[in-house]
């Protein structure tokens, strides 16, 4: 078995690296990736050739983990291998994320490679059901997270984010393409409100599963937030004990929900 690792920014692509047997290394050109040195580089225009470069290094499996933004094609860049690809690209350009996602899963299985989830390389990374820290959720908190859990639902079929901020019983924002954390950079009176975080319907466990990290928790503490809320076996959480100790010192709640 030869894994390839189509890392992309954030810590994600090293701590699944660490978890994996040695994998090939792809970048993104232009993409920064954290912690490892890449093997190969790519771009949108030179997809197809980069599945022949795999093949040929006798790659079976490949895992997608870290952040991309989405590309834009340029028809002047386009190699011989990738020219066929043209009309899938522009079916995934305009969609939304997970349907853009799925495109460019179904082509790397078409294409005959074993696609694996981040999670089935390195498990331990998923969130485990119950609360991080020493700070417990109240029936506020929960009563929250059933409310952004219903949010997130609700929005599936638009597939604009996996994370929302709830106040009250009302939800005050939504995640959109910009991220998590620039979601709870941008708010104001928010103090009091929680972070939930999960998937969306139906989306696929291969591909973006939902990831949160430190900077999650700083961002939730400067924005003053009480508790951060994930489902449990559902959402990477990166750097756990980093996670649990900043929720703690900041007396903010970090709860892993289950059952729900």
């Amino acid at each position: 078995m030869t894994l390839a690792l189509i890392a992309g920014r954030g810590d994600l692509p090293a701590l699944v690296a660490e978890a994996a047997d040695a994998p090939l290394i792809v970048g993104y050109e232009g993409t920064p990736v954290a912690g490892l040195t890449v093997d190969l580089t790519y771009r949108l225009e030179t997809l197809g050739t980069l599945l022949l470069e795999l093949g040929q290094r006798g790659v079976t499996q490949v895992c997608f983990a870290g952040a991309l933004d989405r590309p834009a094609l340029d028809p002047s860049k386009l190699d011989a291998e990738t020219a066929p690809l043209v009309p899938m690209f522009m079916q995934a350009l305009q969609q939304g994320d997970d349907g853009a996602l799925r495109v460019v899963l179904d082509l790397f299985e078409k294409t005959g490679f074993e696609v694996l989830g981040a999670h089935e390389i390195a498990p331990d990374l998923l969130a485990k059901g119950g609360v991080y820290g020493t700070h417990w959720p109240d029936k506020k908190i929960r009563d929250d997270a059933t409310t952004g859990a219903a949010k997130i639902l609700e929005m599936s079929p638009q597939d604009i984010g996996q994370a929302c901020v709830v106040q009250a019983g009302d939800v005050l924002a939504m995640e959109d393409a910009g991220g998590t954390d620039a979601m709870i950079g941008n708010l104001r009176n928010a103090k009091g409100a929680i972070l939930f975080k999960g998937p969306k319907q139906g989306q696929s466990r291969k591909i973006d599963l939902p990831t949160i990290g430190p900077a999650t928790i700083r961002a939730a503490a400067a924005a003053g937030l009480r508790a951060v809320v994930v489902d449990a076996g559902d959402v990477l959480v990166l750097h756990a004990a980093e996670c649990t100790a900043l929720a703690d010192m900041h007396n903010i709640v970090f709860w892993a929900r289950t059952g729900e």
